[in-house]
């Protein structure tokens, strides 16, 4: 490893259930809106838990992983098997450039200096407040590129998103998701399925690249953590599903985006 990063937690493991607790409102949060709640997680593994930058990335990527394996079959239950596979080129056009920026991305993490990481997470997380907010607030329209530059347009927004997802370590449906509907003008729905199939093999690539490296020892020694955090955000995720509509998106998006900025901003002056 050649960062400066501390592996370890800042501070005393905390109980299960406040661990457990913890990982239920982050899905809470993020169910409500359709989405895992990973970039909520990000900041709460730094700031509550005292993971330094490096280690709660590996930590989210895990978690991130667990979540999305759980919530593939229930999202391709929502939608037909046969209309999903019949959007193969979408999956394949974004893969093609999402797996080289998995790959580029954990291999950049585990080289930043432990301050420069801190502050690149802190611009990532304004760009996931700009994305929820263009996501649910505004109607996105097909940009109806032609095929010629439809196809390097998504080898480019993929390897992108690789990146982003690989360094914060989360799934990347809220920049996969506007990707698909604007590039491939398909409907938020089958575009969350898609994205499910993009996220997967794309945040294994950054596994495989992070476990190459001495902080992926993070993972083995925070592991009933990381399980028990993972199971309280798949409830939470469960629950906040229950909950989709019941809060107006003119009130929810704006208090979310506020908390990612505010995360943000809290994690631009850590370290």
């Amino acid at each position: 490893m050649t960062t400066d990063q501390t592996l370890y937690p800042l501070r005393p493991t905390h109980s299960a259930p406040v661990v457990f607790g913890a990982g239920a409102a982050i899905g809470v949060l993020g169910g409500m809106i359709g989405l895992g709640g990973a970039e909520f997680r990000l900041p709460l593994l730094i700031s509550l838990f005292g993971f330094a930058a490096l280690s709660a990335v590996i930590l989210n990527k895990a978690m991130s992983l667990v979540v999305v394996l759980v919530a593939l079959p229930a999202r391709l239950a929502a939608v037909p098997a046969a209309e999903v596979a019949s959007r193969w080129p979408v999956v394949v056009n974004l893969l093609a450039g999402s797996l080289l920026g998995a790959w580029a991305g954990a291999s950049w993490a585990v080289r930043m200096r432990s301050t420069t990481l801190y502050k690149v997470l802190a611009a990532l997380m304004v760009l996931m407040a700009a994305a929820l907010v263009l996501t649910h607030t505004t109607t996105l329209d097909n940009l109806a590129l032609p095929l010629w530059a439809q196809i390097p347009a998504g080898v480019a927004a993929g390897f992108g998103i690789g990146v982003v997802a690989a360094i914060m370590g989360v799934a990347g449906g809220e920049l996969l998701i506007p990707t698909i509907v604007l590039l491939f003008g398909e409907d938020i729905k089958t575009a969350g399925s898609l994205s499910l199939l993009v996220s997967l093999p794309t945040m294994l690539v950054a596994f495989a690249r992070y476990s190459r490296d001495g902080s992926f020892a993070i993972l083995s020694a925070s592991l009933r953590f990381a399980l028990t955090m993972a199971a309280g955000s798949v409830a939470g995720a469960v629950l906040g599903g229950l909950l989709l509509g019941v809060f107006p998106d003119l009130v929810l998006i704006p208090a979310l985006a506020v908390i990612l900025l505010a995360s943000a901003l809290k994690l631009a002056r850590h370290g």
